[in-house]
């Protein structure tokens, strides 16, 4: 596991609450496409299978959009990080059938 991942993990799962919202957007399929905005990080899943996950930082005067430090991750690696660290924190962990 990467360090930009372990710190995502770190960053928005540290909560039941943020863990449930995440892992919810990624197991459903009727979202096909979208961003998820996390505390500090945006997932973007670009496809029910493939995702990103990126820190964003927006500027007011004009709206521009700067995105640091990509991780491009697949939808069974990503729910597999996700639980393995929210087992280890003592959340309850949602396993859907795949």
């Amino acid at each position: 596991m990467t360090e930009r991942m372990q710190e995502f993990l770190k960053i928005e799962i540290s909560d039941q609450d943020f863990y449930d919202g995440i892992i919810d957007f990624i197991y459903s399929y009727n979202i096909r496409c979208g961003e998820y905005e996390c505390n500090q990080y945006v997932i973007k899943k670009m496809d029910l299978q493939n995702y990103i996950i990126f820190e964003e930082y927006t500027y007011r005067k004009n709206g521009q959009r700067d995105i640091h430090h990509p991780i491009s991750v697949t939808r069974n690696q990503l729910i597999t990080q996700i639980n393995n660290y929210a087992k280890k924190q003592g959340f309850a962990v949602m396993n859907y059938n795949e």
